[in-house]
């Protein structure tokens, strides 16, 4: 994990910390975690969630006592492929159970996580047998349910009841209750939400350089279990500098371990040959960095020193403070969903000529009577199906852009729909319809502008604002080509970063997008409009369909990964707070 510390002057933060020049800027993940994850294939958020299962009014099999049931928990594939996740204990003679075990899942925003629940009725020559152990083909089904782990966290209650079907019926319309219910609940499992901000600095350090001052920063590590030491943070670099007070960094208790977790700090001098010379250290947890604080005193930073063939702890004259000791709620993601917050779900789609003539087997735009899905259609349907949970009516705002509409001007905003008075569609079937039905009535133009469509959906977000709703807007732009609006699309990106919005761009087809991705923050600087501003963070994610399109990652995945972390930012620079 040393590695993921930044040896660059700019002093990017480490494992787990921030600086407040950086989380002021990006408000976004920590440089180093994302890295580190990014390396191993993953960039989303995750989350453990631990589930607890009930049952009520279930069918009774047993002729002289209740059923003893049991319930199995799987992961469904989308290939309809079952694999177990665990099983909990048996229940005798009860058909209301509440069973004590938990089932630990993983979850995955960006990916709809289905799950299959089914209980037995265990008979009891297999009660004394380890629930493993158990062959499920011989004990009898009391029913099935399914659901998609999406829907369970996005209850206020994290709740989720659902009736109980026969196996083969679980796809038809059954007698509710005629099996019974299950109730699933989900709670995630934080140890502790609270992120503590430290302002550290340091008085008469020791001189490193024999012809200069120092460039100092810190370091702050802590204990594995194996003893040696795991970085969780690092200040930033300031140049020449004997008493140097550092912006703040932020430790969340979770990632020290607890309040009196002993910590160690390291003030080094910076080497642009990535040898830094250790100035001192001092270990101190949490709790005496706060006695340190309310004390209003320092402490003395020593050196190993060699002594022989041992090595002894040299006191200096140089002392660290604590200037600043806070301690705040960082709320999730997930806290955010339980308090009723909602993704709102909104499409724009290219119907430029350059995307060919919809009717030619060649053309972007063309409706395959095999059913085979467009990449237009694909887009929808691979982002539509994971954020249709986070939308409570499911009435999605949709519309077109680069077309004209019989006997009318070019347009580049017009209803999906056909409608002159609203926008909304009914579901992700009715973006779909619309989509279709619009090829037939609309003749394909251009050029490619994406700024009216990012203003009307602008104007959407900033009424909810209006209304102080607890929403967060998710436009989705699918174009085959490059802007020709590019200043006006920063404009109106720069005035958009201000409101609960993000924006994710499928580049379909083979154009060249070396100009789109200036767009998204990640692949370059941040966006300034024409008046010198600039984007108060990163709100745009842009995915040529061509570089996922065969690859191991979905596009969804690749699309949606950031925008927990852009969600986050939005909420927390505003202090805005889970309804409760």
């Amino acid at each position: 994990m040393g590695n993921c510390c930044s040896d660059g002057p700019g002093g990017q933060s480490a494992v787990g910390g921030t600086s407040a020049a950086h989380r002021n800027q990006t408000g976004g993940p920590n440089d180093a975690v994302d890295c580190f994850l990014k390396s191993r294939g993953y960039r989303g958020l995750f989350s453990q969630i631990e589930l607890s299962l009930s049952a009520s009014n279930l069918r009774d099999r047993d002729v002289l006592s209740k059923s003893d049931p049991m319930a199995v928990i799987y992961a469904k594939g989308k290939d309809g492929a079952l694999q177990e996740l665990g099983r909990t204990e048996v229940v005798l003679n009860s058909l209301n159970p509440q069973w004590i075990t938990k089932h630990n899942i993983t979850y995955y925003f960006e990916v709809v996580q289905m799950l299959v629940f089914r209980l037995y009725d265990v008979d009891t020559p297999f009660h004394d047998l380890e629930v493993k152990m158990i062959k499920l083909d011989e004990q009898q089904i009391l029913g099935e349910a399914t659901c998609a782990l999406s829907e369970i966290i996005t209850k206020s209650n994290r709740s989720l009841t659902i009736d109980l079907k026969r196996i083969e019926d679980s796809t038809r319309p059954s007698q509710p209750g005629k099996f019974g219910q299950l109730t699933i609940c989900a709670e995630e499992c934080v140890s502790s939400k609270i992120s503590t901000e430290l302002v550290l600095r340091c008085l008469d350090l020791e001189y490193k350089d024999l012809f200069a001052r120092n460039d100092p920063f810190l370091t702050i590590s802590k204990y594995l279990e194996s003893g040696i030491t795991s970085p969780i943070c690092k200040t930033e670099v300031l140049k020449n500098d004997q008493s140097p007070a550092w912006k703040p960094v932020f430790l969340n208790i979770q990632q020290v371990g607890s309040k009196d977790t002993p910590l160690i700090i390291e003030c080094f001098n910076f080497n642009s040959n990535g040898k830094h010379d250790l100035i001192g250290k001092v270990e101190k947890s949490l709790a005496d960095l706060e006695k340190l604080h309310s004390m209003g005193s320092g402490v003395h930073l020593y050196s190993p020193t060699p002594v022989g063939n041992n090595y002894e702890n040299k006191v200096l004259k140089s002392q660290l403070f604590v200037d600043t000791f806070s301690e705040s709620v960082q709320y999730t993601f997930l806290d955010y969903l339980a308090g009723r917050c909602e993704l709102n779900f909104m499409v724009a789609i290219d119907f430029t000529a350059s995307n060919g003539n919809p009717r030619l087997p060649d053309s972007l735009h063309y409706i395959d009577p095999t059913g085979r899905p467009n990449a237009y259609q694909k887009a929808i349907l691979d982002v539509g199906e994971v954020l249709q949970f986070y939308d409570s009516d499911k009435k999605f705002p949709a519309w077109g852009f680069g077309a004209r509409p019989i006997d009318g001007p070019v347009s580049h905003c017009f209803n999906l729909n056909g409608s002159s008075t609203y926008c909304e569609v009914e579901g992700i079937r009715g973006i779909m319809m619309a989509y279709t039905s619009a090829l037939y009535n609309v003749s394909l133009a251009g050029p490619t502008l994406f700024g009216p469509v990012i203003s009307e959906a602008s104007l959407i977000a900033s009424q909810s604002l209006g209304n102080k709703q607890q929403k967060y807007y998710v436009l989705l732009i699918i174009t085959d080509g490059v802007i020709t609006d590019l200043q006006e699309t920063k404009d109106a990106l720069v005035k958009a970063s201000d409101l609960p919005l993000s924006i994710l761009i499928v580049g379909v087809g083979g154009a060249d997008y070396k100009e789109m991705e200036i767009l998204d923050a990640d692949k370059g600087e941040r966006l300034e409009s024409t008046t010198g501003r600039v984007a108060s963070r990163d709100i745009v994610q842009f995915v040529p369909f061509r570089d996922v399109e065969n690859g191991e990652v979905s596009i969804v995945q690749s699309l949606l990964a950031e925008l927990p972390s852009q969600f986050l930012t939005y909420m927390r620079t505003r202090d805005i707070h889970p309804a409760s």
